[in-house]
Formats: C-alpha cells, sequence, structure tokens
C-alpha cells in the first residue's frame, strides 16, 4: 500500500468539497488505486475558526507549514483571484508538489508559466475544473489534440448567465428579476459582475485558446460584452421565431491563420449546437479537422461537480506516475 500526503489550499465551497471526496472515497482509492490519500494540512485564512469535522491540527495559515509537511504529492487549490494562489503553487512546484487548480482567473494569465515550471521541476499541473466546471473539455481536447487539430471553439462557459437567459425565455421575467432569483439559488454572488459582464467567460476561453492554439489573442483586442442589456422584449421576439439568446465565448483561426475570439449574446436557431444548452449548464463545442464537430455539455459549477473533477485530475497524475512512498 502507497501512501500519499495531500495538502488543500482554500477551505470554501470547492475545498470542503475536495476534502469530502477524499474522505468518502478514500477505501475506494486502496482498493483501485493501490494508494492510501491522506489530507495532512488544510490552508486557511483563519485557523483558529472550529470547521466541524476538521481537526485543528490539519489548520494552517502558513503556506510554509503545508509545503513542510513529509512527502507532500500534490496540493488542491481553490482559492479566488491571482494572489496568493500563483505565488502558493509557484512554490508548491519548486518543492516538487503536484498541483491541482480551479482557479480560472488566476490560470488564464499565469497557466503556460506553471506548466513550464512544472516540466522544469518533473511535477504535473492539473487545471481541468478552471473550464465548464464538470465538463471534462480539456482531457477531451488534450486527446483530441494528439492527432486532430482544432479550428474553432465556442462555448457557454457560464453559467449564472445561462441560467438567466433561460429564465427570462421560459418564465417571461426581466433580466433583474432572474438575477435575483440567481443569486436567491446560490447561482450568482452578491455581486454577479463577473459572471453577467461576460469577465468569467473571458478567463475560461482563454484558457481554452491556450490549450488549444497554443497562444491567446491579445487580451485588448477582445470584444467582451455581457447580458444586462438583452430585454424581455427581446428574448419574447426571438422566441416567436424559433431563436434563443445563448451568451457564447468564441476563439478561432481566420483564413489567414491569425487568433481571434469573442465573448457576447448571440441568437441561434434549432440547427446550432449551443440552442438546447438550459439553466446552469455550460457547454463547449469544438470544429476539428477529422472528427468534424463536437460538443460537450455538464454542470458548470458547484461545490461536488468542481471538486470531483479536481480529484480526477489527481487520479489521473497517481496513474501516470505512482506515488513514491511505500509502508
Amino acid at each position: 500500500m502507497t501512501s500519499v500526503k495531500v495538502a488543500i489550499l482554500g477551505f470554501g465551497t470547492v475545498g470542503e468539497g475536495i476534502f469530502n471526496i477524499l474522505q468518502e472515497k478514500r477505501e475506494q482509492f486502496k482498493t483501485q488505486l493501490g494508494i492510501d490519500l491522506d489530507v495532512a494540512k488544510i490552508l486557511v485564512r483563519d485557523a483558529t475558526k472550529q470547521r466541524v469535522g476538521i481537526a485543528n491540527t490539519l489548520l494552517t495559515e502558513s503556506i510554509d507549514e503545508v509545503l513542510a509537511v513529509p512527502n507532500l504529492d500534490v496540493v488542491f487549490e481553490a482559492i479566488v483571484g491571482e494572489e496568493p494562489a500563483y505565488g502558493y503553487l509557484d512554490k508548491a512546484i519548486e518543492h516538487h508538489v503536484n498541483v491541482v487548480t480551479a482557479n480560472k482567473v488566476m490560470f488564464a494569465k499565469f497557466g503556460q508559466v506553471l506548466q513550464e515550471k512544472a516540466q522544469k521541476y518533473g511535477v504535473q499541473v492539473g487545471y481541468e475544473a478552471t473550464t465548464a466546471g464538470g465538463v471534462p473539455v480539456i482531457k477531451t481536447m488534450e486527446n483530441i489534440l494528439r492527432v486532430n487539430d482544432v479550428n474553432h471553439v465556442q462555448g457557454i462557459l457560464n453559467g449564472t448567465s445561462n441560467y438567466i437567459l433561460t429564465q427570462m425565455r421560459t418564465e417571461g421575467i426581466s433580466f433583474e428579476t432572474a438575477l435575483k432569483n440567481a443569486q436567491q439559488l446560490g447561482y450568482a454572488e452578491a455581486d454577479p459582475y463577473n459572471d453577467v459582464s461576460g469577465q468569467d467567460a473571458f478567463k475560461k476561453l482563454m484558457i481554452l485558446s491556450n490549450l488549444a492554439f497554443g497562444q491567446q489573442p491579445n487580451w485588448d483586442d477582445v470584444e467582451v460584452v455581457g447580458i444586462s442589456a438583452i430585454t424581455l422584449q427581446q428574448v419574447q421576439e426571438a422566441d416567436a421565431k424559433g431563436q434563443r439568446y445563448r451568451h457564447i465565448a468564441e476563439v478561432g483561426l481566420d483564413e489567414d491563420g491569425y487568433i481571434f475570439a469573442k465573448i457576447g449574446p448571440q441568437l441561434v436557431d434549432a440547427t446550432h449546437p449551443l440552442y438546447s444548452i438550459d439553466g446552469v449548464d455550460n457547454a463547449v463545442s469544438l470544429d476539428t479537422n477529422y472528427i468534424g464537430k463536437l460538443t460537450l455539455v455538464g454542470p458548470g459549477a458547484g461545490m461536488y461537480p468542481t471538486a470531483s473533477v479536481m480529484v480526477e485530475d489527481y487520479a489521473d497524475m497517481l496513474v501516470k506516475k505512482p506515488a513514491l512512498v511505500t509502508i
């Protein structure tokens, strides 16, 4: 039996989900992977705060204490924003620790740097959860790109915006009312700017751009339009014509091979691959040279969709490179 020490950075919704899954699946991992996953440290802002079911000895406010754990193999990063998340992962890689992140804001900017550094230090970076929540778009694209070229990517990458547009159409309510409903249900933050402005979808699209094309467009050149200007009347008029508003993020190569991207509301009809995507679901449609068009659909966010994808990332790492400490 191989013993693996892991740490969780951040203990909000996603961090708690990771901890719960690791505990619930511990015996299964022993049987299926031959490893005993032991959560050794949890990095939090306030280690004095009591957390139900969590021993105080697991909690720390120091990244140095996390990285001092003997034989630490991976850190699951579930922090919001660029910093201190990037600094923590950069330091973890220097300590020869694998990293798994769900941080789209940080990874859109620093993902390439982290991946190159990880290769130098002989560790791996998992980032499936940064884009489209529980939709396995990263792994699918990695597999496809071994043989295929991806020419164009378009997707519904923000579940909050998709929920609002769906509610406006199906319930006949205004943007403002649909947004309030989304907030009451926990689909939207108290400050929903990143979701409804398109900035959340933009960061996710830049991650997909790096993967599909090995580059990102100049961020300042990308048109980013949100959904707040869409009226109920527009939605109803479109519906009467058999059309639906979708907030679509897309990136591709033009005829001259230059990369382009845009994010904003589009009217689509029943022939469009994203026409039927309702509620908080995300979807990504890929145009490839050999397979043709492939569309992936699934839950866009939440404790367990995101956390489970992060644990799956690490399980893949273990299959590729078995843990090192045998007891």
